[in-house]
């Protein structure tokens, strides 16, 4: 290529840099006109846009753009000085002008003379309905044309147009140097490379972090050197009433002095020492954050064209809608940004096909005819919190019920017991849409489900809400980095890991009573619920603990409705990791997303809290959920005596549970003759305190199959029931109870003196 050719490409380059910033300006120009044609700085701005495209079109020589840009500033223009009143033809013929220069100024995707021809003509037919259309373009090769006919024939010499550049264009190429908000200037730089600074960045304020312990053990050998030189002084004290030899004192003194200036040098170069790792770790904070802002992109990135494609697509459906967006400037990593523009788009498109109504049916409802989408963006607690809400009709719950019913997703008497939060749900399922018939906005059952699997790809979660009549709120929340993720770090196996803390619902510590055995599988008490108990040593397939812990460290973890605890060995706190991809030839590493370095320089695995959901449930399917082992100090307990406690009353069975805890026995607790059935099968126990009316499998049935256990046909059996009828106590013994005793009749010391008299106390 001739150096002329390669400044024309540049000069091309600029073009297409000039024309996606001057399109963005007139689309918002004219969305505003829209609403109201007689704002005189919105037209100001976007004749001026239009001006500078004609002008830089001029000078590239690419003759389409200067006529497009020329009849869009001829109506503006006309407009601006009150010849021209602007309707919604002359919008829709502005906004198509538009997307014709962005495509001119595009390449590979020029339009053809005959479409530019017509655009011409409209616009002309436009602002004079009687004008007579004389072809705009010439039929001749424009510069781009030219280089694209020398890209297919690279053997060819075309010569080189010469451009006579107007006064008026100029400075036109001088304008097209992207700029940031601020005015300054902005460079391309690959994504590889932005990664990699990060990269770099984090290892060095880690590197800077290591001098830490150095440091520590730096002072650690002045304080020891220190005393070294007192014991020194002692010595000389006590040796001078001892008659010494010269050399011998010589030597002595010479021994202080050395110590003495070994410890002034040691002060002198700590104090270098730390002085120098305070400056190398703020110039290391600096360069990371610095690296991190680089990755950060306005939230605004993300919008360009929305406000275009909700009005435009709100015209096809024949409503009128207006988006309205606030928090534009919201920091966000431009990794996040580029996965949210596909849910974000699904959303609005959704709001408009289904949120907004048809002008006529919001004028019988007391709406305006617009309809309006907001958009907020907003940063809380390390996450980018984003609501999109709309003042449509809201949800037609009894279609959703319907749709759920006909799909066959729930038997009609369930469906009807559903509640808006349970039938909002369903919205979110593959296949799932309220369309009747397929268009080409909807009706193929793709869209939500979409949503939520792309926001649970950048580890966030997305929320519906609704009120009949009045619109429908998404509340979505991700992160507002990948590059780094706020965890709480872990030890299991004497290895760390880290869980994301936008998944963990609380973290815990367990009493060994507060472990209790609800269908053969270990559980505990939180909010209301038994939330299931998993040993992370089993799921990261690591050896369990030998530990001593008096209680068991859980962290609870949630997805959506799936929620289980997870047993480790330590919490070591709470840390900002910089996220590190793992090597790709890894694969997908089960349960692990990525890794991350702590700040001593050690490797950290982070979990990938979702998969390890999907773990927790293979386990349970397959019946492979091992017990957490009890922790050695209970080793030392084990002549501790074990009950087990079932009955379906909570109140009575923690009551029994209290009294037997406080006696010192070990007590476990079931909810029904089948969960204790499970317990029974699966550990030992010194007693059976049993119910007799339950649930699944009364206590009757409990004891009978006991007896017929070989293991467990001798263990002690007391029955303790509502029922104090002669017929009821036969029963119970006949079954083979070894005592009866009736709640009516039931006290503190009644209890207690049972358990003694079949078992003993507590200790054996």
């Amino acid at each position: 290529m001739t150096p002329e050719q390669m400044r024309d490409t540049s000069l091309l380059e600029l073009f297409s840099l000039e024309a996606e910033a001057q399109t963005q300006i007139l689309s918002a120009g004219l969305l505003a006109l829209e609403r109201d044609p007689t704002q005189a700085d919105q037209l100001e701005s976007c004749m001026r846009a239009a001006h500078s495209l004609k002008g830089a079109a001029r000078i590239v020589g690419v003759d389409a753009g200067v006529s497009v840009a020329h009849v869009m500033e001829d109506c503006l223009v006309s407009a601006q000085e009150g010849r021209l009143y602007l309707r919604a033809e002359h919008i829709d013929a502005l906004l198509q002008g538009t997307d014709l220069l962005m495509r001119i100024a595009t390449p590979n995707n020029m339009p053809g003379f005959a479409e530019i021809e017509a655009y011409v003509a409209l616009m002309t037919r436009l602002l004079d309905p009687g004008a007579v259309v004389i072809p705009a373009v010439a039929p001749a090769v424009s510069v781009m044309a030219e280089l694209q006919l020398e890209a297919l024939a690279p053997g060819v010499e075309e010569p080189t147009p010469v451009v006579e550049l107007p006064a008026e264009s100029v400075a036109a190429p001088k304008q097209t140097r992207r700029t940031h908000e601020n005015g300054e200037r902005v460079l391309r730089v690959t994504a590889e490379r932005l990664n990699s600074l990060l990269d770099l960045s984090s290892k060095s304020l880690v590197e800077t972090l290591r001098l830490k312990p150095h440091l520590a053990a730096m002072q650690r050998l002045k304080r020891t050197q220190s005393n070294g030189l007192r014991a020194l002084e002692n010595l000389n004290v006590h040796l001078k009433d001892h008659a010494l030899s010269l050399e011998a004192r010589e030597a002595l003194d010479d021994a202080r002095r050395l110590l003495a200036e070994s410890q002034q040098m040691l002060v002198e170069k700590n104090a270098e020492l730390d002085e120098f790792a305070w400056q190398a770790s703020q110039r290391a904070q600096v360069l990371y954050d610095t690296a991190l802002a680089c990755r950060m992109r306005p939230f605004a990135d993300v919008l360009t064209g929305q406000v275009r494609m909700v009005r435009d697509l709100g015209r096809s459906l024949g409503k009128q809608v207006r988006l309205e967006i606030e928090g534009e400037k919201t920091q966000v990593d431009r990794d996040v940004l580029e996965k949210l523009e596909a849910p974000l788009t699904h959303l609005l498109r959704n709001a408009v096909d289904h949120g907004i109504e048809p002008p006529e049916q919001r004028l019988l409802a007391g709406k305006p005819q617009e309809g309006v989408i907001r958009l907020r963006a907003s940063h809380q607690a390390g996450l980018l919190v984003l609501e999109l809400s709309d003042d449509g009709d809201g949800v037609d719950l009894e279609k959703v019920r319907r749709g759920i019913i006909e799909r066959q997703l729930s038997p009609p008497e369930t469906a009807a017991q559903l509640s808006e939060e349970e039938l909002l749900t369903f919205l979110f399922l593959p296949g799932f849409s309220l369309r009747d018939s397929v268009t080409e906005v909807s009706g193929r059952g793709v869209g939500l489900d979409a949503v939520q699997h792309m926001v649970r790809q950048l580890r966030g979660a997305v929320v519906l809400e609704q009120k009949a009549g009045e619109g429908s709120r998404f509340h979505l929340e991700v992160p507002l980095t990948l590059s780094v993720v706020r965890s709480l770090v872990v030890e299991v196996g004497d290895e760390a890991y880290a869980f994301p803390l936008a998944h963990i619902e609380r973290m815990c510590d367990l009493e060994p009573a507060d472990i209790v055995q609800v269908e053969g599988r270990q559980h505990f008490w939180h909010e209301g619920r038994h939330v299931g108990l998993v040993a992370a040593s089993q799921l990261l397939q690591r050896p369990a603990s030998q530990g001593s812990q008096q209680t068991l460290k859980v962290v609870v973890i949630r997805e959506r409705d799936a929620i289980y605890g997870v047993a480790v060995e330590r919490f070591i706190g709470e840390r900002t990791l910089v996220v590190l991809p793992l090597d790709e030839r890894l694969g997908k590493v089960q349960d692990i997303s990525a890794g991350a370095l702590l700040d001593d320089g050690s490797v950290v695995l982070i979990v990938d809290v979702e998969d390890m959901l999907r773990s927790v449930d293979k386990l349970l399917n397959t019946g492979r959920l091992e017990r957490i082992a009890r922790h050695s100090h209970q080793a030392a307990e084990a002549a501790r005596k074990r009950i087990l406690v079932v009955d379906d009353s909570l109140t009575v069975r923690e009551l029994q549970r209290k009294l037997l805890i406080n006696r010192g026995y070990d007590v476990a607790v079931a909810v029904d003759g089948m969960d204790g059935w499970n317990a029974l099968r699966s550990e030992d126990f010194d007693l059976l305190i049993t119910d007799i009316d339950m649930p699944r499998m009364d206590g009757i049935e409990l004891v009978s199959l006991l007896r017929r256990d070989n293991r467990l046909q001798s263990l002690p059996v007391m029955v303790v029931s509502y029922k104090d009828r002669e017929e009821d106590r036969r029963r119970g013994l006949d079954a083979g109870a070894d005592y009866y005793l009736a709640k009516a009749s039931f006290h503190d010391d009644a209890l207690l003196d049972a358990v003694v008299e079949l078992i003993g106390g507590a200790r054996a």
